[in-house]
């Protein structure tokens, strides 16, 4: 090896070189948006291939002659230390051995991992629950995509806000109270020894029964009723128009239940770990949204109706008309969304605001931007709407079930308790105490759900099986942290068969494809991270930090790592098994999901 070479730290990587020869041979940078770098396993291939056929149309040449102007300039670049080929439309690099010295060098370097994009203001609202009832399955993955993203962006440099709304106010949450004073006999969660919003949904679920079964005999608490459909509705509908004039009775009435409410959101969400910047309150906003659709009367964007009920007519623009404020001046929910955007806009200076809602949801969305615009708001192009499809359940794997909706409390407590019994059969569980045992199952329990949800694409529908998410060989969070653990464990034995040496004494150390494919595929990290920053998509980094495990274990069953007869090989080993393990530690925080020592 050159060791001038090696030792250079302005060294650049053959992507990176690619990327600035296209640029110095075709005058263009827009040319590298249309490369995709492969990272074949087997050498034959080439270490790193780049497919020519979509540069070959654009720059109007043969593949043939980009390829070989491309790689010849690289190889220059790199003093012939990488060699080409083009073959069948793709341009092939073979990489020696100090090539990926140097890359394992860079990744040893605590900047290789600081990546970032942007220093702008992002603001991310996701979660922004009812308080007339209990988070549900929904809630989780909403609140694990958000947490994640929140983190993945702020990693790479953005300054992030993270806001929920809570929907405190309107006819729903009159529903629950309607009941609670009909029915509830000054009941509270503490005498009923109840988590703070399932009390409360239970009174709702009992408004949604007498409603929906136009007044059949129903019991609750020991209290038969013969209320109808109608008395209900009516009662309801009277909180909500005291409320919104400020009843003093109604309105500690509605105080008491939120802070049911708040209190068992707050155990949820910690056990989820996750956290807000800012907690918004629609009752707190709507007064500013209803003044906000009075003035775009005035200003002819929306238009008043006979009976005092405000709308806007988008027909034109591909949509319908919209209820704005009702006939008795109650606000709907678009009405407090327009106040909420225009506020955080104005209080904030925000460069972006996500809003991670599910896909039910995007005809809301297309009307809430299109109303913006209308109003003459110009931040309107700086407005997203993530959506994300629904979880479901094999029918009859959770028996966690009310009606159709699927309870985040029940569902963790029975993914903890299903990490428990799937860990205490194998034959080779570790004896714990009881302390360490509930939070061992609570680690493993939370990271089964976490991973399954967040490894795959939020446009996509998850079907949730217990089973396969707990799996020590499948594509796991635990199949992640038992790698994790097996790379630390490896880290602590090293001293005892091997001595550490410096890092100029392994310039000898041979590579062969193992060694190769593990720093080949780490090195990716940086670009994937922008990748899954830039998409606002989690999946694509846990995707990434699954194939990083399976490359480790593949080269942990092939390699004898410690080594005592070849220590300068055995140095070189613990320090690419060191960056791996503090790859699956990043990416798994940026999941939310914890690693732990000993599995």
């Amino acid at each position: 090896m050159n060791d001038d070479f090696l030792m250079n730290d302005d060294f650049q990587s053959v992507e990176k070189l690619t990327k600035q020869g296209i640029f110095i041979l075709y005058g263009s940078k827009k040319y590298c948006n249309k490369l995709y770098f492969q990272y074949s396993l087997k050498q034959s291939f080439g270490d790193i291939s780049i497919i020519l056929y979509p540069l070959s149309k654009i720059l109007k040449s043969s593949v043939a002659t980009i390829g070989n102007n491309i790689g010849n300039y690289v190889k220059k670049e790199l003093k012939g230390k990488v060699n080409f080929s083009v073959v069948q439309g793709f341009l092939n690099f073979f990489l020696g051995d100090n090539y990926y010295f140097l890359l394992l060098k860079q990744m040893l370097n605590y900047k290789f991992y600081d990546v970032k994009i942007s220093s702008k203001t992002i603001m991310v609202e996701y979660s922004s629950p009812n308080t007339n009832k209990p988070l549900h399955i929904g809630h989780i993955r909403n609140s694990l995509i958000g947490e994640s993203i929140s983190k993945i962006l702020k990693t790479v440099g953005y300054n992030v806000k993270k806001v929920q709304i809570i929907n405190d106010r309107g006819i729903h949450i009159s529903k629950s109270m309607a009941a609670w004073i009909k029915f509830g006999n000054n009941q509270t969660p503490k005498k009923m020894k109840m988590k703070g919003d399932h009390f409360v949904g239970t009174y709702y679920r009992l408004f949604e029964k007498i409603n929906g079964e136009n007044g059949i005999t129903t019991y609750f608490k020991d209290n038969k009723t013969n209320e109808s459909n109608d008395d209900m509705m009516k009662l309801a509908r009277s909180l909500l128009i005291k409320w919104e004039y400020g009843d003093d009775k109604i309105m500690k009435i509605w105080k008491m239940m939120n802070g049911w409410v708040y209190d068992g959101f707050k155990e949820t969400y910690k056990k989820l770990g996750i956290h807000f910047d800012h907690i918004e309150y629609e009752s707190k906003i709507y007064n500013f949204g209803k003044k906000i659709v009075q003035e775009g009367v005035k200003n002819g964007v929306f238009v008043k109706q006979q009976d005092g009920s405000i709308w806007i007519d988008l027909t034109k623009d591909g949509f319908d008309k919209k209820l704005l404020l009702r006939a008795d001046q109650t606000s709907v929910y678009i009405t407090q969304d327009i106040g909420t955007a225009i506020n955080r806009f104005k209080i904030y200076n925000l460069d972006k605001l996500i809003y991670i809602v599910g896909k039910e949801q995007e005809y809301h969305f297309q009307v809430l931007f299109k109303i913006l615009k209308k109003l003459g708001y110009k931040w309107v192009n700086k407005l997203i709407h993530l959506s994300y499809e629904m979880v479901v359940l094999p029918e009859g794997k959770m028996k966690s079930r009310i009606g159709n909706v699927i309870e985040a409390d029940k569902f963790i407590s029975e993914m903890i308790f299903f990490s428990k019994t799937s860990y205490l059969k194998r034959k080779n569980s570790k004896i714990m105490n009881e302390q360490d045992q509930i939070k061992y199952f609570e680690v493993l329990g939370l990271g089964a759900i976490k991973y399954y949800f967040l490894q795959i694409d939020p446009k996509k529908q998850i079907i949730f099986h217990p089973e396969k998410s707990i799996d020590f060989k499948g594509k796991t969070a635990l199949y992640i942290q038992y790698t994790y653990s097996r790379i630390r464990s490896i880290e602590k034995k090293f001293f005892d068969y091997c001595l550490l040496i410096k890092y100029e004494n392994l310039l000898n150390v041979k590579f062969d494809i193992y060694e190769k494919n593990m720093i080949k595929i780490m090195y990716q990290y940086p670009v994937i991270l922008k990748k899954s920053a830039t998409e606002l998509n989690p999946s694509i980094l846990a995707n990434y930090v699954y194939h990083v495990s399976k490359i480790f274990n593949n080269f942990y069953q092939k390699k004898k790592i410690l080594n005592p007869s070849n220590i300068p090989y055995s140095n070189m080993c613990i320090n690419i098994i060191h960056v791996a393990g503090n790859i699956l530690k990043y990416i798994m925080n940026l999941l939310g999901i914890q690693v732990i020592d000993y599995i």
